[in-house]
């Protein structure tokens, strides 16, 4: 004789799938906050080692115009000893180059040794290449660039920017600054990599909650690619688009160094 399922039994079954639904769900949501907290931490950790090495080098990393009396030189063939191709020179072990040493990651080898003499001095984990990677501004988390919790493709940038208020992507800014998104292969790390409430979420923690001023900004309304992420093009009155759900930012943090 076949037996049926009780509305009872039913009734427990569904209970249990709805239980484990919920569950799978706020573990996503507890696995997702903490990833975004990581961004935070991340930021405060290259702040510091970035200063810790000025202190001990009294330079700054990628623009040091004597690292290879530290750590070796990848090869001396160019003016005055330094690198014939910082840019694309690679060595061995801890060989590097040697920035300008005028003040400014200004030129585009000086961003990406930026890494591998903070990785040298012991301050950040990981080993870089302090090389480009496809293209002359390229930087790819795990090679040349520090990789973010929030995922294998995302990662952390470094440049000085002097960008005025017509730039189509940015808001003004002249400062160093720690770029923040995903891998793209024809420039940094500044591919969205969160959504509009997110963002909102890091600038509050570290700043003042606003995409255009402060030290935490994201791209403009109107830049391709971002849509969604701030609301205006005008850095005084921009405010973050909470309503966005997909994923439309990535950060320019400003340093103090």
């Amino acid at each position: 004789m076949r037996h049926g399922f009780s509305l009872v039994e039913l009734s427990i079954v569904l209970v249990i799938l709805g239980l484990l639904t919920g569950g799978i769900l706020t573990g996503q949501s507890l696995i997702r906050a903490a990833e975004l907290r990581s961004v935070v931490t991340e930021f405060q950790r290259y702040q510091t080692a970035t200063q810790t090495f000025r202190d001990k080098y009294f330079a700054l990393p990628g623009d040091m115009r004597n690292a290879t009396e530290f750590w070796g030189a990848v090869n001396t063939s160019g003016s005055n000893g330094n690198c014939s191709a910082p840019g694309t020179s690679m060595g061995t072990g801890t060989q590097t180059c040697n920035g300008n040493g005028d003040g400014k990651l200004n030129q585009a080898y000086e961003n990406h040794r930026f890494w591998q003499h903070l990785a040298n001095a012991g301050l950040i984990e990981g080993t870089y290449t302090g090389t480009q990677h496809l293209t002359t501004n390229d930087r790819t988390p795990g090679i040349n660039i520090p990789v973010s919790r929030l995922g294998s493709a995302t990662g952390w940038g470094v440049n000085h920017d002097t960008i005025d208020a017509t730039h189509s992507t940015w808001f003004p800014m002249i400062a160093h600054v720690f770029e923040f998104g995903k891998d793209r292969s024809d420039w940094g790390a500044t591919d969205p990599v969160v959504t509009s409430e997110e963002a909102w979420n890091i600038d509050t923690k570290l700043d003042d909650g606003l995409p255009g001023t402060g030290k935490v900004t994201v791209p403009k309304s109107s830049a391709a690619g971002y849509t969604g992420c701030s609301t205006t093009d005008s850095a005084s009155t921009a405010k973050y688009g909470l309503q966005s759900t997909g994923l439309t930012c990535a950060f320019k943090f400003l340093t103090p160094f």
